[in-house]
């Protein structure tokens, strides 16, 4: 796997939309080192922790390979595809949800990030690129991005490289959790394994069991 951090996002919490409703997921870029630690980037923000943020969402990367589709698919959002326009925290050239499974272990700058789950967009990203039907076309097209769960804090920044060093579950394949996600059907071989995979965000594992009875 060849892949490098294309730019980095931050953002603080701000009104969003013509409702002023408070987001975290208008994003700028950043130049130089940021910090790394348990809970994201420093400077980055959410405002709705009940549903965002957190161990298992601490940071959001996002394929640069996935713009120009969607500017092909979506022409009249073409002009509000800035770096960042998907809310995310790490634009990453060379890597997208085909090339990782389930628990990959990156190693960007001098942070650990561990991918744990594919995000699920709510309404606040159809707000982000004014387009109601935006949360459902990412949903269809399964380019959801993956959240990582910070193993090793450290620092990152724009230009560094996105190293494998540690693959856990090779069976687990990232695209086919999204399936699963999305659409709800997973074989009861794949939950066993869903439930037994610590790098597995926890809501995840606890509803893998579940539907493990």
């Amino acid at each position: 796997m060849s892949a490098r951090v294309a730019s980095v996002q931050v953002g603080r919490v701000a009104p969003l939309g013509p409702e002023r409703v408070p987001s975290g997921i208008v994003k700028h870029p950043v130049e130089g080192p940021v910090a790394v630690a348990r809970l994201g980037l420093a400077g980055d923000e959410q405002a709705d922790l009940s549903v965002h943020g957190g161990p298992d969402k601490a940071v959001y990367g996002y394929a640069a390979a996935h713009y120009p589709l969607w500017a092909a698919e979506h022409p009249h959002l073409a002009d509000r595809l800035d770096p960042g326009a998907f809310g995310e925290n790490l634009t990453i050239e060379g890597l997208d949800e085909a090339d990782i499974c389930v628990g990959d272990v990156h190693a960007i700058g001098t942070a650990r990030l561990q991918v744990c789950q594919p995000r699920q967009p709510c309404y606040k990203f159809a707000l982000r690129l004014g387009d109601a039907r935006a949360p459902k076309a990412m949903v269809r097209s399964g380019r959801a991005g993956w959240y990582y769960r910070v193993i090793a804090e450290g620092a990152l920044q724009a230009g560094d490289a996105v190293e494998l060093v540690e693959r856990p579950h090779p069976d687990l394949a990232f695209a086919r959790l999204v399936e699963i996600i999305n659409f709800g059907v997973a074989t009861p071989e794949e939950l066993t394994a869903l439930a037994a995979a610590p790098g597995v965000a926890d809501w995840l594992r606890a509803q893998a069991k579940a539907a493990l009875g």
